[in-house]
């Protein structure tokens, strides 16, 4: 059975007020009786419910993070970061798998307000109204990481999708590629889906090209799954093409696999360049080219934002983070 802090007291011959002042390091006491007090803990293996000191100093030492999915190595990466920061001042972080159902979402709001926890950071989530509702209610520091709220005044740590999206384009071109087809997020999603389309475009029109949406495949998601359906279809319309770029690591690595079984060589007949720069473009065979979202950093620049805000109670900017191109094996000169 667990030690409480009543048999703390009575073995130490002191009183729940004098552990309690002790645990939260409040005054009151003598350093003969904290060291006993201690001493008497640690015999104990008494643990103090982290939820019970919380109702005392208003500080659970915890924070939550709602993320879509944690399966993908782009989430892996984030969370990381939030979690090396969190853990080394000292705080526990409660991860939400919230997929990508509202109700699911709402839900985890309710639980992480319920368990009193001191921040949140939410990852690649649409904010709606519901949402801020709860957020506002909880009244404490929220940041964003890969997302934007454009309606409500959350800061956030992001790439911009739309001149990262650019680059990459920018540098199919600059290789002698003319003929280019995108395997995109979602069209309508507006927090990347849209703006790294809008990139690709903008990256054709500045360089004399035309654009034509034929060879813009659209994806419901950035995964895997869709990076084969997209290639798939690639190769059903015939597309004339020498360069691809898709708008994640998984969407390329996809259409890579089904290249592979195809018998199309990369980048021999065929140049990719991936989004993320995720452990998965280092991994696959040629190794993948990529835009490089610094994800580990956002992860760590995000929680360092979080407790800035709750310690100051101010105000924090936004932050928009640095992407580059990393130069692997899978994109080739072309110069016709």
């Amino acid at each position: 059975m667990n030690s409480t802090i009543k048999d703390v007291a009575r073995k130490a011959n002191v009183s729940i007020a004098t552990v309690s002042r002790i645990l939260n390091n409040k005054t009151g006491f003598s350093e003969k009786t904290k060291k006993k007090v201690l001493r008497v803990i640690e015999e104990l293996g008494y643990q103090p419910n982290a939820l019970a000191r919380g109702l005392i100093n208003k500080n659970t030492q915890t924070i939550g993070v709602l993320i879509p999915t944690v399966s993908n190595m782009f989430a892996s990466e984030i969370l990381s970061g939030i979690e090396k920061h969190a853990n080394d001042l000292g705080y526990s972080v409660i991860v939400c798998n919230t997929g990508s159902i509202g109700k699911r979402t709402i839900d985890y709001l309710q639980v992480l307000s319920e368990k009193r926890v001191d921040g949140v950071i939410i990852v690649s989530e649409f904010i709606y109204d519901d949402y801020h509702k709860i957020l506002n209610d909880m009244d404490i520091p929220v940041v964003l990481v890969s997302t934007i709220s454009l309606e409500f005044p959350i800061p956030y740590v992001k790439v911009d999708d739309r001149h990262a999206a650019f680059t990459a384009t920018n540098y199919l071109i600059k290789k002698g590629h003319t003929k280019i087809a995108m395997i995109a997020g979602d069209a309508k999603d507006p927090l990347a889906g849209k703006p790294r389309i809008e990139g690709f475009k903008s990256a054709l029109l500045s360089s004399g090209l035309q654009i034509n949406e034929d060879y813009i495949i659209d994806c419901q998601t950035f995964s895997h799954e869709d990076g084969i359906k997209a290639m798939e279809e690639i190769l059903q319309k015939q597309l004339d093409i020498t360069a691809i770029f898709a708008s994640s690591d998984e969407l390329a690595v996809g259409a890579m696999s089904v290249a592979y079984r195809n018998g199309i060589k990369i980048p021999d007949q065929l140049s990719i360049i991936g989004y993320d720069n995720t452990k998965l473009a280092e991994m696959i065979i040629p190794s993948l080219t990529t835009v490089a979202q610094p994800l580990f950093d956002m992860g760590v620049v995000a929680a360092t934002m979080l407790f800035e805000i709750k310690e100051t109670g101010e105000v924090i900017q936004s932050r928009i983070m640095s992407h580059e191109i990393v130069e692997r094996e899978t994109v080739r000169s072309y110069f016709s």
